[in-house]
């Protein structure tokens, strides 16, 4: 099992740029592939970016592609989005989730952080 944190949130206006980290507790982070996603007011949530264990391939939506950028660190247990160029629609609650292969879904999430792009 796995305990996840996320951080960076906050405010910033459209064209800006944020950096959310999720900090993984438990020794086996690095086995686990990793993924972001996003809920926002009266949405379902949404996939964002999603990163393999040895973070060798990495996925993104559509909507955030050329903009988003994510990475890990199995070192320091923790998984980033770098997010530029933000638009106000980028504006939810982002949400780090590991990836169990046993279940073949993401089976741990961390609190949320709240991005909010002010127009």
């Amino acid at each position: 099992q796995v305990q996840l944190v996320e951080s960076g949130g906050g405010l910033v206006q459209a064209g800006g740029s944020l950096r959310l980290s999720c900090a993984a507790s438990g020794r086996t982070f690095s086995s686990y592939a990793m993924g972001w996603f996003r809920q926002a007011p009266g949405k379902e949530r949404e996939f964002v970016a999603a990163i393999s264990w040895s973070g060798g391939s990495t996925y993104y939506a559509d909507s955030v592609k050329g903009r988003f950028t994510i990475s890990r660190d199995n070192a320091k247990n923790t998984v980033y989005l770098q997010m530029n160029s933000l638009k106000p629609e980028d504006t939810a609650v982002y949400y780090c989730a590991a990836y169990n292969d046993h279940s073949d879904q993401y089976d741990y999430w961390g609190q949320g952080t709240q991005v909010t792009v002010s127009s």
